[in-house]
């Protein structure tokens, strides 16, 4: 198993980010189509997206570490899409002068699609910081 590692630096401060990564709506507005957040530790999240033949696809996950404005993780179910399936996805946040640097670190990716998921975490990173940015 691989593991993707992605960093970006976003102009808005970590509370923005933070919402970004657990609120309906922050989710809705650089990744999914549609999701639904119960944002605790122990808590579910649902997103929805679109796949490439039109097809909604739906991945469900549990968060696993849940530290407000700093670290969340969460543990992908084994019926999640390919991409995401069995992975753990661990998102730290820290201020970076007038920045929030954002890590994110996918680990149990298989290595046949490591090089996809990389790109597809750079690509969904640069949205995420557009999206911020532009509020």
């Amino acid at each position: 198993m691989a593991t993707v590692r992605q960093q970006i630096n976003v102009a808005v401060a970590p509370r923005a980010v933070w919402r970004a990564f657990t609120t309906a709506e922050g989710l809705s507005s650089w990744w999914v189509d549609d999701a639904r957040v119960d944002a605790r530790e122990g808590g579910r999240v649902v997103v929805r997206t679109e796949d490439d033949e039109g097809e909604q696809v739906e991945e469900r996950g549990i968060f696993h570490e849940y530290r407000p404005a700093r670290r969340l993780a969460i543990a992908w179910d084994p019926g999640a899409s390919v991409a995401l399936a069995s992975t753990r996805l661990e998102i730290t946040l820290a201020r970076d002068g007038k920045e929030t640097r954002v890590v994110l670190i996918q680990s149990g990716v298989k290595d046949e699609l490591l090089e996809e998921s990389e790109k597809t975490w750079r690509q969904a990173l640069r949205g995420l910081r557009d999206a911020l940015e532009a509020e």
